[in-house]
């Protein structure tokens, strides 16, 4: 008996479970566009795209709002649910910033000092960093500015990161009162060693592109200044020596003298992202060559150790983080949400809440005038 012969239907079904209403044209949104894939001469291939999902939201450094959140997964559903997409780009508009995690503003006036609602937050942000790991396309993150906070987590799920060079990487919990426990704690280490992962995760320091692609955290760094029509790397960054008295210095950031001449020359250069866009395009047209199925089977095999480790953490996370938002997650945020009221004091006095805690002080109001950052009248 032939299969073949059997009665078949022929209408082609549509998997995507989410609607347009995710996705918008003003910030802060999430932008969802499907642009052709591009062959090794530059030239449009029928039929096959990769598809952009964008963060919009320049104006506070591309953080994610609740909002935003939803539409990061209604993308990613979308995509993996499109037969002709090749692979998602995971980038975000502007030059200055991938992302830098949650909108700061919601989390200090809507979140802190409101546990169960963060709660549900973290089912969002978990869904989003699930979203990535369980979309059946490749995801490349297009690095087009600083990826710090929870912006380095959710580019730290995608498959390979290609980044500008102007772009810097890091944590911000420790400082303004959070953990990296978004995906960072559960596997930094193997792509910057266990002493590395530590130091980035609690210092809170921001490495440039050039460091992270020397320790292994992303794939490239492309050059995107242009001075007199030609690209030049980032002055910012030492680039041109290996060692300097037995120390590493490749990728680490330029001091004095230097450093205010290399911003003096940044803003004598325009921004191009012709490079980057061109590196995202090979790797892209690199995929498109592949068996689709064997890539994605090759692509979930590393993922799958990854997403192992967080969808063991991902749930005590959320708890710790939702209690949290009642102690110090309260005093970092609104310390940072309040900065333009205390004349830029973006957190709070470390060692006046260390001698609170020395004195097993209460959690109160009195505790929280002691630390937060006085407003200038």
């Amino acid at each position: 008996m032939d299969l073949f012969k059997w009665p078949r239907q022929t209408d082609v079904k549509d998997h995507d479970l989410f609607t347009e209403e995710h996705f918008g044209k003003e910030p802060p949104c999430v932008l969802y566009e499907k642009k052709p894939v591009l062959d090794q001469d530059g030239k449009p291939v029928e039929g096959l795209y990769t598809a952009w999902i964008v963060l919009n939201n320049p104006a506070q450094y591309n953080s994610y709002t609740t909002e935003m959140v939803k539409g990061v997964i209604a993308g990613f559903h979308r995509a993996s649910m499109d037969r002709s997409v090749v692979a998602v780009v995971f980038t975000a508009v502007g030059d200055r910033a991938f992302c830098t995690g949650g909108n700061t503003k919601e989390y200090a006036e809507y979140y802190s000092g409101n546990p169960s609602e963060y709660a549900l937050y973290m089912d969002l942000f978990n869904g989003m960093v699930d979203a990535i790991y369980m979309c059946k396309k490749p995801v490349i993150c297009r690095v087009n500015g600083m990826r710090v906070a929870g912006g380095q987590e959710i580019g730290m799920a995608c498959d390979i990161s290609i980044s500008s060079d102007l772009a810097v990487f890091g944590q911000a919990g420790p400082r303004h009162g959070s953990a990296p426990v978004g995906g960072t704690t559960d596997y930094i280490f193997w792509y910057l060693g266990v002493e590395q992962a530590m130091w980035s995760c609690i210092s809170c320091e921001l490495w440039s592109a050039y460091k992270m692609e020397r320790l292994g955290l992303i794939s490239k760094a492309v050059p995107v200044l242009k001075k007199d029509g030609q690209f030049i790397r980032n002055p910012q960054v030492i680039t041109d020596r290996y060692l300097e008295g037995g120390s590493i210095v490749y990728g680490e950031f330029v001091k004095g003298q230097a450093a205010a001449e290399a911003r003096a020359l940044v803003k004598e250069c325009e921004v191009d992202f012709s490079l980057l866009d061109k590196e995202v395009n090979r790797v892209v047209w690199t995929l498109t060559n592949l068996f689709p199925h064997c890539l994605m089977m090759s692509i979930d095999g590393i993922r799958q150790k990854k997403k192992f480790f967080w969808d063991m953490n991902k749930l005590p996370s959320r708890h710790w983080l939702a209690a949290n938002m009642m102690s110090e997650a309260y005093l970092g945020f609104n310390a940072f949400n309040n900065r333009k009221l205390t004349g830029g004091k973006d957190v709070c006095d470390f060692v006046e809440y260390r001698r609170q805690l020395a004195q097993a002080k209460v959690f109160d109001q009195d505790l929280i005038d002691a630390v937060l950052p006085k407003r200038v009248e």
